[in-house]
């Protein structure tokens, strides 16, 4: 190491001995802040902190806990900066809370049912965070503004617009700021979107520069080398069918290199015969791309999945690292895609260093490191009409935070284990029908902590879970990793043997990662609490239990020797509680009619077959609105609940509101004569109760 190199590590390696020196004392830095959406530039999702450690994590409690009315699915990860917690909600509204006491200091409501509530239709409520820089906090909004806040006070300092107002794209992911900008991408592309990221200057809002993702008719790729390029993969009238490829969460950057790295995500069509049909791989598709963080060129890629069909992505989050490979130190960037692998690349050229199996993944045998390209297996793109391939559209890994600690040299990744069947239907805008298909294997529907090394490649330890959809990781220089689950649990294990060390009852699901940071000397660790899960098969791979709005969404904050006390709240029940008008005639064709417009659109936020898991819809049996039609029509059509976060729907007639009126009605009915039989709940609801009861 150069003197100048030396130097600038000093402070950092100063705030590593406090930390260390923590293991064993209580010692840390007065202030550590973890002031992006990964807790530092590198994404690792890891807090040089030990004050609280392996071994007196069990002191660990409550210092506060703040109830966030009105909130449902809380995705984000909070920031931590100079005493002060900033993070978004679902409505893309940001909160600024004091660390020294839980006080809620300001809010800023985005209204997107007041600048654009026509977005509201394309992604039920939910934001991932926001950014922070020089006394600004940027946060995206679903409708597509990004937007610029005083840290002190909240103020609008700016607005821009990042999508057309009239299109299909959408904003969920947290925006990351660098070198006097802030970058934002957006979802869409399940509907063909085509994928891009925008970098703009964090003082003004201008656009400073964008980069496509896929690429465009001739004439927009024209003079472009990297949508030249790209388009040579792709066939047919591509820009009129649909591209997708949108980078709707993980960017990284790396102010080593001074470059920006970008998941990209799935097609739209997702069957590649519609979109562009041929043998082409479809770039930048389900790829991490390299960009010049000044201008936005292109520089190098990475595809994980050429000629993508599954609804695979390359948007988790990436993490840089040197880590030692064959002796010599290399300068890596990792990442766990959906796609049931875990690589490891080199962030220089872009090269493959090595990919292995994170879990169960049948579309492919392996990757072949010569050439970066996967070795599929046959007949995995429907060819015949049907193929049947694990890890399902969710992922074996999905944005739920992976952590990497360099002491213990692991990641440790949220991994889900599901197969899905995909069946070609020629009349969908996709082109697929994607199924879960079960199987006997003891971890199938079940999700997983998994501590993997990178560099070997394979696992060290596993902690299965009873449910699949759970929270991101956080891990420590106290030896610990922390993640919540989707029974309601947030567990402290040890980084090096996944011993569990220490457990909190939150009341409530969890989906979101915690957070570390220091204040005025002590250590802290943060997390929202906001269970929500799309259960659109109803099938039980998500917890139903969490009744809508029974359970206050919150903040929780923790040190050691807390002593508060989280109020009580209303218990994990997987009894449906059906509402009925016992004088309603109802008519068999309208109930099948309504059963089919239910699951063109209603099941992802109410679940499929009608069983909610809590959020960010209810359950429509219990529902009082559903039970009187105007009521519903008054919601569906006329939109009173927008404030709310229920998009409207003015497409839909009398006759079709009615038509799904009848299907709830009908369900609620046949739950009803269920409970009054005193029929037997399914194993997965047996194994449900279990769980509850902790």
């Amino acid at each position: 190491m150069n003197r100048i190199a030396a130097w600038a590590a000093l402070p950092l390696a100063l705030a590593l001995a406090a930390c260390k020196a923590g293991a064993g004392g209580d010692a840390v830095p007065d202030r550590y802040d973890w002031p992006s959406y990964g807790g530092q530039v590198d994404e690792a999702g890891y807090a040089a902190l030990g004050q609280i450690h392996s071994g007196n994590v069990d002191r660990l409690g409550l210092a506060w806990s703040l109830d966030l009315p009105g909130q449902q699915s809380l995705e984000a990860t909070p920031l931590a900066v100079d005493g002060v917690l900033y993070f978004t909600g679902s409505y893309s509204d940001v909160f600024a809370v004091s660390v020294d006491t839980g006080e809620l200091l300001w809010t800023h409501q985005a209204k997107v049912y007041e600048h654009n509530k026509a977005k509201m239709n394309f992604i039920f409520p939910l934001n991932r965070g926001c950014a922070y820089s020089d006394g600004r906090v940027f946060s995206a909004t679903i409708d597509g503004r990004l937007l610029a806040l005083d840290a002190k006070t909240g103020e609008l300092l700016w607005s821009t617009e990042t999508v057309e107002r009239d299109d299909q794209r959408f904003v969920t992911g947290a925006p990351r700021a660098f070198n006097g900008k802030v970058i934002i991408g957006q979802g869409g592309g399940d509907t063909g979107q085509r994928g891009y990221v925008t970098a703009y200057d964090e003082k003004t809002g201008e656009q400073a520069w964008r980069f496509y993702t896929v690429p465009g008719s001739p004439e927009e790729n024209k003079g472009d080398p990297a949508m030249e390029a790209a388009a040579k993969t792709w066939s047919g009238e591509y820009w009129k069918t649909g591209t997708g490829g949108t980078a709707w969460h993980g960017i990284t950057f790396d102010p080593e290199l001074n470059r920006i790295y970008v998941g990209t995500g799935n097609s739209g069509p997702y069957d590649p015969q519609k979109r562009s049909p041929g043998d082409g791989d479809n770039l930048y598709l389900a790829s991490i791309v390299a960009l010049d963080a000044d201008t936005g060129k292109y520089i190098w890629h990475y595809q994980v999945n050429p000629r993508e069909a599954w609804d695979y992505k390359a948007t988790a989050g990436m993490i840089t690292a040197t880590l030692e490979i064959d002796g010599k130190p290399r300068k890596v960037l990792m990442q766990a895609p959906t796609n049931g692998f875990f690589y490891v690349l080199d962030r220089e050229t872009g090269k493959l260093i090595s990919a292995e199996k994170l879990g169960k993944a049948t579309w492919a045998e392996r990757i072949d490191i010569e050439t970066g390209r996967p070795v599929e297996n046959p007949d995995i793109r429907y060819e015949d009409g049907e193929s049947v391939i694990w890890p399902w559209t969710g992922g074996a890994h999905n944005w739920q935070a992976m952590s990497y600690n360099p002491d213990t040299g692991l990641v440790y990744v949220p991994y889900m284990e599901l197969g899905f069947r995909f069946t070609r239907a020629p009349d969908t805008f996709s082109g697929v029908v994607a199924t879960p298909v079960g199987s006997d294997d003891e971890h199938e529907g079940k999700g997983a902590l998994i501590a993997w090394d990178p560099v070997t490649q394979k696992p060290k330890w596993t902690v299965w879970h009873d449910w699949m959809w759970n929270g991101g990781t956080l891990s420590t220089a106290g030896d610990l990793v922390f993640q919540g689950t989707a029974d309601g649990w947030l567990t402290a294990y040890d980084a090096e043997d996944g011993d569990v060390l220490w457990r909190f009852n939150t009341g409530l699901g969890i989906i979101a990662p915690p957070i570390s940071y220091s204040w005025k000397g002590t250590q802290y660790v943060s997390l929202l609490v906001g269970w929500a899960g799309p259960n659109p098969y109803g099938n039980n791979l998500m917890p139903t239990g969490w009744r809508y709005n029974a359970q206050p969404r919150r903040l929780l904050t923790f040190k050691l020797d807390g002593k508060a006390k989280l109020p009580a709240t209303a218990p994990y029940d997987e009894t449906p509680h059906p509402l009925d008008d016992p004088d309603l005639v109802l008519a068999s064709a309208d109930v099948t009619a309504g059963e089919t417009l239910y699951h063109m659109g209603c099941n992802g936020c109410h679940g499929g077959n009608l069983q909610s898991s809590g959020a960010p819809g209810p359950d429509l049996r219990e529902s009082a609105i559903a039970l009187d039609k105007d009521a519903l029509w008054s919601v569906l059509h006329d939109g009173v609940l927008l404030s709310k976060g229920m998009p409207q729907f003015p497409g839909f007639t009398r006759e079709q509101v009615g038509q799904i009126y009848s299907y709830i009605r009908a369900g609620a009915r046949k739950e009803l004569e269920r409970q009054e039989k005193g029929s037997q709940p399914g194993a997965a609801e047996e194994k449900s109760r279990s769980i509850s009861a902790g």
